[in-house]
């Protein structure tokens, strides 16, 4: 099969520059000297606010200075996640991309398209001399994976526009108008360790394969989470034996669902090899359970040397909250028209042990703000009973749609025009910074689209190559017909 050309051509260049940037969240200042460059060599009005958003301002095209004002935007920051065996850098190498039949990826990485390909989409329109359109503001803001505290930080003012085009959706043909709001737990156990006990075995068990995803818009496709697999043995192994727990270490990011996870512990020594063949047991069910979505899991169990533990009463509460947390959809949409999308949800995101701690983080999301609060309480609850110290963000709030909107309006009739069908108008179970643009910006008009990506905040991240020239043709006409 022949290789498939990178089109739009502009764009896939701006995404290679961006690919060469290191960029992760919280750290996206080489990102933010790049885009400053970018926009003062081509002439172009250039402002960093102080939390370290960027917009950059391009004139109307002659002819078209009595259009809207219509801002793009998308963030700069990616996902950093990584295959367990591959020697890479995100503070330093460049992204390397490889093109799979119809879908560009990258060698054991995130692919960076979240949101790098909405941010090169921006760059190749302010770097072109030859699309019509009225007066633009492309805004470019930091750490959205890990707060959205670029959004959050941007005052109001920064963006003057009243119309908005997020790039930051994974679904072409899919034009988002709302989303939903989140928040995270993190709680935290404290202890000062023991000494391993005498005559015990101590055995680490090990899980990985796993497809992982987006905490928002994968956690309905019951795809395991790695901790909580790792849970349900070492819950079920203790009650059965009873165990000394020395160390807990699975998932790494709040917005993803964990592919992979390590447990140390150990049992009495006549129970080890009824632990083997409980651990061979639980495998085959877990693998059975999974066996559409999880084909490539991998559980390993192997002997380790005793190691100081966590006190048992610490470790058997620590254990039972992990038993008990929810995880997964809670709530599905009630009104009918959108009853197939998920309402509420919680993602038991990482665990960490330390010397002298284990640290916990969810993430609860949820389209309506008072099931957000009763599941944050929920998740908070679990983790009092277990004597954790819990603390909780502000979290950011859900995007309402807007059923008198233009920018709507417009840009399904360009879809409907472009490709003769009717694009779908959805909201999505995942934050997006329209959610916070809506507090501070009352007025603004906003839709979300962008080219289909899969995978995304694992290494199985993939960009729909033909989708971007789709994005692309039907940006270009609502910019021009606005």
């Amino acid at each position: 099969m022949d290789k498939i050309e990178l089109k739009p051509a502009r764009v896939f260049e701006q995404f290679a520059k961006i690919n060469a940037i290191p960029r992760p969240s919280k750290h996206e200042e080489q990102m933010i000297e790049y885009l400053k460059s970018f926009g003062e060599s081509h002439g172009l009005e250039t402002v960093v606010d102080e939390t370290g958003n960027v917009v950059i301002r391009k004139p109307a095209t002659p002819g078209y200075e009595d259009k809207d004002t219509i801002i793009l935007q998308s963030h700069m920051d990616m996902v950093c996640e990584k295959l367990v065996d591959v020697d890479f850098d995100f503070y330093k190498d460049a992204i390397q991309t490889y093109i799979d039949g119809e879908w560009l990826r990258a060698k054991g990485t995130t692919l960076g398209a979240d949101d790098g390909i909405g941010c090169a989409i921006e760059l190749a329109i302010l770097d072109s001399d030859d699309i019509e359109h009225g007066p633009l503001e492309c805004v470019f803001t930091r750490d959205e994976e890990t707060g959205l505290t670029g959004a959050e930080g941007m005052k109001s003012g920064f963006m003057k526009g009243d119309m908005l085009i997020n790039l930051d959706s994974e679904d072409e043909g899919q034009i988002f108008v709302s989303c939903a709001g989140g928040r995270n737990t993190t709680a935290t156990f404290r202890f000062q360790r023991e000494e391993a006990p005498e005559g015990w075995f101590f055995v680490k068990a090990s899980l990985k394969g796993l497809v992982g995803g987006h905490s928002g818009d994968d956690i309905n496709k019951k795809r395991a989470n790695a901790l909580k697999v790792l849970a349900r043995f070492l819950y079920q192994t203790q009650e059965r034996y009873g165990l000394r727990l020395v160390s807990f270490n699975a998932g790494k990011l709040h917005n993803a669902i964990p592919r992979d996870g390590v447990a140390i512990f150990g049992v009495p020594f006549a129970k080890k090899e009824d632990v083997r063949v409980d651990w061979n047991v639980f495998a085959t069910q877990v693998e059975e359970e999974y066996h559409v979505t999880e084909k490539t899991m991998q559980f390993d169990m192997e002997s380790a040397d005793a190691a100081p533990v966590l006190p048992l009463e610490v470790s058997t509460k620590l254990i039972q909250a992990m038993q008990a947390v929810d995880n997964g959809v809670f709530a599905m949409c009630q009104d009918e028209e959108i009853s197939w999308l998920v309402e509420t949800s919680n993602n038991v995101a990482s665990i960490e042990t330390c010397e002298n701690e284990v640290k916990v983080v969810a993430s609860q999301r949820s389209n309506v703000m008072s099931a957000l609060d009763n599941q944050a309480a929920t998740i908070k609850a679990v983790f009092q009973l277990a004597g954790a110290e819990v603390v909780q963000g502000e979290g950011y709030p859900a995007w309402k749609m807007n059923p008198n909107s233009k920018m709507t309006a417009l840009a399904v009739e360009s879809y409907r025009k472009l490709f003769g069908k009717d694009p779908k108008v959805l909201g999505i179970h995942a934050g997006l910074e329209c959610g916070l643009f809506s507090e501070k910006y009352p007025n603004l008009d906003m839709v979300s689209f962008g080219p289909t990506l899969r995978g995304v905040h694992s290494p199985d991240e993939r960009l729909h190559i033909p989708t971007v020239q789709m994005v692309w043709d039907h940006l270009l006409d609502i910019l021009k017909n606005v």
